[in-house]
């Protein structure tokens, strides 16, 4: 049984979808235990419309809410009996297995590194969300969480997230890509001139070069690094452009009876591809590189981003992720002092 702890006050939608996000994900898997983290009296209140299995959810209460708009560091500091920091404590004091949340980003990833801690040797925990590609999926790593990252924090990303491509997602040798502005070596700024030949020099990895922005949709590589503020801008646009080229074609589709027609008879494909296409069935963004599990996923998540966030969780604890994660990490580094680096 995986417990995971879920922050019931985070997110524009708390606490309503937390809660039917929680019960959908109890309902479709027998093997998940849940925890609701929060306002005690609200969310009992807000449970009595579901039914579930009341030995797999309950909730641990939490007096505070910590708004996005406050200082992470502070915040997680002065509000001890926040959603968040208890979320975290659960997973830290190993009652829980992994902790999904909704609300602030900032405090989410100092919280994580403070209260759960960083495995040792890992530099800093990158967020790394799935996203579709024409061939499936790949990892989008950093996404907002190192803004300032150096050449060594992208080289731990790639095997960070090549561990988590192959273990969790059953890719063999991920193909590894750095986000570029040209495929040419000499292209790039200062931080892709130094770390494509680390890249290079790393036997651990597949890395395949570098990848234009226009290349990920269509699956070029199943790893793509990059720093938080170029990730955080591909995975907005992303999800800005997929919007709206759903709702330029419902539009179309819409606008005569021929259209109207026409989108009876391709109907069922249409599903198809907007559901494969769709970035929340792929749950939240883990923290990687922490002790225990962190996941955040998107303010506006509704109750389906939330249940697949919570189911996410499993295969993570069932490959044992952060282990994993950890033995490659002194593997390089025995590899290291061999070498006298």
């Amino acid at each position: 049984m995986i417990t995971v702890a879920v922050d019931a006050m985070g997110g524009d939608n708390a606490p309503d979808e937390m809660i039917k996000g929680a019960v959908e994900a109890l309902a479709m898997r027998s093997d998940i235990a849940v925890i609701l983290v929060g306002i005690e009296s609200v969310i009992r209140e807000k449970m009595k419309a579901y039914s579930y299995e009341e030995s797999r959810l309950r909730v641990v209460p939490a007096s505070e809410v910590i708004a996005t708009e406050e200082p992470p560091v502070i915040a997680i500091r002065t509000k001890k009996d926040s959603s968040i920091v208890v979320g975290l404590n659960l997973v830290k004091k190993g009652e829980a297995d992994a902790f999904v949340s909704c609300g602030s980003t900032g405090a989410v990833l100092v919280g994580g590194q403070l209260i759960v801690g960083k495995i040792k040797g890992v530099k800093r925990p990158p967020l790394a969300p799935l996203i579709p590609t024409t061939n499936g999926v790949s990892l989008l790593i950093d996404c907002g969480a190192n803004v300032d990252a150096r050449a060594e924090h992208l080289v731990q990303f790639a095997r960070i997230g090549s561990i988590y491509m192959e273990h969790v997602i059953g890719v063999k040798n991920p193909r590894v890509a750095i986000v570029n502005i040209g495929a040419e070596e000499e292209k790039g700024n200062a931080l892709v001139k130094e770390t494509m030949p680390l890249l290079k020099e790393c036997a651990d990895i597949h890395f395949t070069g570098s990848i234009e922005a226009r290349e990920i949709p269509s699956g070029q590589a199943d790893v793509i690094v990059c720093e938080a503020f170029v990730g955080n801008v591909i995975l907005k646009l992303y999800e800005g452009v997929g919007k709206a080229l759903i709702g330029q074609m419902k539009g179309a589709m819409l606008s005569s009876v021929r259209g109207k027609l026409g989108a009876l008879l391709v109907k069922p494909s249409l599903k198809q591809v907007m559901k494969k296409m769709d970035s929340s069935e792929y749950g939240g963004a883990p923290l990687l590189g922490l002790n225990g599990l962190v996941v955040k996923a998107h303010g506006s998540s509704k109750s389906k981003e939330v249940k697949n966030a919570i189911i996410q969780c499993i295969t993570f604890k069932e490959q044992n992720i952060s282990e994993k994660i950890r033995e490659s990490l002194n593997q390089e580094q025995n590899r290291r002092n061999e070498n006298g680096v």
